[in-house]
């Protein structure tokens, strides 16, 4: 990669952004984001919500970029690309520069030797792309599950890779940081990437395993309303076995998750997320749930949870519908027959 002083330079931009993504990284590592990136040799070229530059400083640094004076070796988007209106890029502009982030993002793209969308917004379009999408808001190389978005399906970076989307609502602050090392080190090829541009090393992985929820799941036990502890996916809307993520494998700040917090898991690392009609409620079709886990037929599907059911114990049956441990575990023994 190309380097300045010795060090990497990463630029890191933000569009239709709710900033949630920059609020995660900076948990990255025991010391803080700012030590991490000190630690591995990377520069912080700018970043809107976090550099001392503004206005014509931080616009010198953008055009010392786009005019080659200044080595790129990573470009970062936070939150989508508003290409309207008329694909003129003007909902959202970059201040004090008069251009868009959508013509930005045109002109920077080219001179990076990688280009990482930060985020399911920057990936997919996420929650500015919802609903009637007014401001034509899409992700840097995906408009929800079809390639094209604001560079074109046939977009290549400097060193030949397509964008690598760090999808999430907001990302584990591990799978931008890992990402961003792996580039650094050139251990990431476009093999690397699954179907939707995403890592593998977090795709290869569903947001349902490890779930403390585990036991509850497996027995169907469910819980039917907020705060109780059984599994969310029957009622309560889970997507966990639907989503790619190692979000129960690594703590989130220290020791949570979605689904450890009681909250379900709203599949944010997929494209199209943002357009479920209730994020709390299971879609269902004849008592039956319309989002299977992955990969398991309905058939096998059903005719599991119907014996699984049949065979769930009285302790996890009603601690299922509790918000505490009502039924501690215990060796239950059978009565002898005189």
């Amino acid at each position: 990669m190309s380097q300045s002083n010795g060090m990497t330079n990463l630029l890191w931009l933000q569009g239709a952004s709710c900033g949630g993504c920059t609020m995660s990284i900076l948990e990255s590592g025991s010391s803080g984001w700012f030590d991490e990136l000190r630690q591995f040799g990377i520069n912080l070229l700018w970043h809107p919500s976090v550099s001392e530059e503004t206005g014509e400083e931080a616009a010198e640094v953008l055009n010392s970029v786009r005019e080659g004076r200044v080595p790129l070796d990573l470009l970062l988007l936070e939150g989508s690309v508003a290409r309207g209106p008329n694909d003129s890029g003007r909902f959202n502009m970059l201040a004090g520069t008069g251009r868009s982030i959508y013509h930005w993002m045109l002109d920077l793209a080219p001179r990076a030797d990688y280009v990482v969308a930060v985020g399911s917004c920057a990936a997919y379009g996420g929650v500015p792309a919802a609903g009637a999408n007014p401001t034509d808001a899409v992700g840097l190389q995906f408009e929800g599950a079809d390639a094209g978005g604001a560079l074109g399906a046939g977009f290549r970076s400097r060193l030949g890779l397509p964008v690598i989307n760090v999808a999430g609502c907001a990302p584990h602050p591990g799978w931008m940081m890992e990402t961003i090392l792996a580039l650094t080190s050139k251990d990431l090829s476009a093999t690397d990437l699954d179907t939707y541009g995403r890592p593998k090393f977090v795709a290869n992985h569903l947001a349902h395993h490890g779930c403390s929820r585990n036991e509850f799941y497996e027995f169907k036990a469910s819980a039917e309303t907020m705060s109780e502890r059984g599994c969310l996916m029957e009622h309560l809307g889970c997507k966990a076995t639907q989503a790619v993520g190692d979000c129960n494998q690594r703590s989130w700040n220290g020791g949570g998750s979605c689904t450890k917090g009681g909250y379900a898991c709203i599949a944010c690392t997929s494209p199209g997320f943002e357009d479920a009609q209730n994020f709390l409620e299971t879609a269902k079709l004849a008592g039956i749930p319309v989002g299977l886990p992955t990969d398991m037929p309905k058939a096998w599907f059903v005719a599991l949870a119907a014996l699984s059911k049949s065979a769930t114990p009285r302790r996890v049956r009603l601690n299922a519908t509790a918000d505490h441990v009502v039924v501690p575990p215990g060796r239950t023994t059978a009565k002898r027959t005189p």
